[in-house]
């Protein structure tokens, strides 16, 4: 495979998972089969900046965007986009764009269509995160207790000739 196939194999992961705040620079390095080290200096050679900056600018772009579109606050726009610190967030945000997101947010809304609700916009975004275990099949619930299970479907484990329907 050759060299620019390996970086690009890179770098749709980083577009592709760029709000994982688990994303690394290991995992996306090993998209392109290198070291870490070695990956840094061949993609900053072929796209003029580090992994680590393109993911920001990538970041920034997606904040920009829900900024101007989504009524959501700063913090919850901070974790969609894959920051896990305001701080680094804003400082960030202010460096790549002169503003600060909520400025940002003050200059640019009001220019067009309404902000679209929160919640459509975090379901867009990839659903609520939730912190709650899921209810296995051990676990009782309100909810398992009072429910039954599904019944059978129409047809399931009846004989066709004493199925209750009249004959022609």
């Amino acid at each position: 495979m050759d060299k620019m196939r390996q970086l690009r194999l890179a770098k749709d992961a980083m577009d592709r998972d760029w709000a994982d705040p688990r994303l690394d620079l290991d995992a996306v390095a090993a998209h392109a089969g290198y070291s870490r080290y070695h990956f840094v200096r061949a993609f900053k050679e072929a796209y003029g900046e580090t992994p680590g900056q393109y993911l920001t600018h990538r970041r920034i772009e997606r904040a920009e965007e829900m900024l101007r579109t989504a009524d959501l606050g700063v913090t919850e726009i901070c974790h969609l986009v894959g920051f896990s610190s305001l701080g680094t967030f804003s400082s960030r945000f202010k460096t790549r764009t002169g503003l600060t997101p909520s400025a940002y947010r003050a200059r640019y809304v009001g220019r067009g269509a309404s902000l679209i609700p929160g919640c459509y916009a975090m379901l867009w975004a990839g659903g609520f995160p939730t912190t709650r275990p899921t209810a296995g099949p051990a676990t009782k619930t309100a909810t398992s207790e009072k429910r039954p299970g599904p019944g059978p479907a129409y047809g399931d484990g009846q004989d066709p000739s004493t199925d209750g329907r009249a004959e022609p």
